[in-house]
């Protein structure tokens, strides 16, 4: 790693090991934001990245808006970046994804590391504005670096290889959780959209059948032919067809009866018997059938 406080190096370091080690250094200061940069390293990489988000702090500072204030814990794990009051961590930078660390010698305020996104693996520059500590948060990061040097070179790389192991295991867990919760997701929306699609097809169905305050009247039986079956009792009566239009009305049969080449009348089924008439007019009837009868006979 190039460090621009490297040139500090032979001089005692401000914290023990343990502390860094088995716990962690905290520091208060004021963020400007982080912004990409194209390199991993150089000094003025990191000050054209400070002289940037300068320029947009101003800006937001016209408008009204106060640089957010934040809590920064240094271990040998990396340089965490957490909201003061509520603890909640905002940017986790593990220590071998910093490429580059420098406090600006112009400005004593302002401090800036480079670390390795681990989602996108772009190259962000982050700036700090801290009135008193600049130099001592940077100091105290070069300290977490040789103490992890030193781990590392005692467990014979074990140790960091184990945990960018454990560490890209824990991602790719991650992505998968959320992979799979999204199909559940998705394949439940699904069901739920079929499900209201037969609703609505049987929605529809139903009332195009049966007019919602209407009741449907029920078609009388018809037989093998389709045909409705002949009732002797009002054969002539108002009965709708399978269509719902009523029968076209049956022609009067007509009086003159026609008879064969022997004379004699063609059986009517549809005639009335005798029983159908008064006893006087039915002698009546039967008198004149005979009188026309032995008038035939004798032409």
């Amino acid at each position: 790693m190039n460090r621009a406080f490297s040139r500090k190096k032979d001089k005692t370091w401000m914290h023990t090991p343990e502390a860094l080690s088995k716990h962690y250094i905290p520091y208060n200061a004021k963020f400007l934001g982080s912004t990409e940069v194209e390199q991993p390293k150089g000094t003025e990489v990191v000050r054209d990245a400070v002289r940037k988000l300068k320029f947009a702090r101003h800006i937001k500072k016209s408008e009204g808006q106060k640089i957010p204030k934040v809590e920064l814990q240094i271990s040998i794990y990396g340089v965490k970046i957490l909201e003061p009051k509520t603890k909640e961590v905002q940017h986790n930078c593990q220590l071998h994804r910093i490429s580059f660390c420098a406090d600006d010698k112009t400005d004593k305020r302002i401090f800036t590391f480079i670390c390795k996104d681990s989602e996108s693996n772009k190259h962000l520059c982050y700036v700090f504005d801290s009135e008193k500590c600049a130099e001592e948060i940077t100091l105290t990061i070069g300290q977490a670096f040789d103490l992890a040097y030193r781990k590392f070179l005692e467990s014979g790389g074990k140790d960091v290889e184990t945990r960018k192991q454990i560490a890209g295991l824990q991602k790719r867990s991650s992505r998968n959780s959320r992979c799979w919760i999204q199909d559940l997701e998705t394949e439940n929306m699904e069901l739920k959209n079929k499900v209201q699609d037969l609703e609505n097809q049987l929605r529809t169905t139903q009332v195009s059948t049966s007019p919602a305050g209407s009741v449907t009247p029920k078609s009388p039986s018809t037989d093998i032919f389709d045909m409705i079956p002949f009732s002797p009792i009002s054969h002539q009566s108002s009965i709708p067809t399978r269509n719902g239009t009523q029968p076209p009305p049956v022609p009067s049969r007509s009086t003159e009866i026609k008879r064969d080449l022997f004379g004699a009348e063609p059986f009517d089924p549809f005639n009335c018997g005798a029983g159908d008439f008064p006893p006087d007019i039915q002698s009546k009837l039967d008198e004149m059938q005979r009188q026309r009868w032995r008038g035939s006979k004798w032409d």
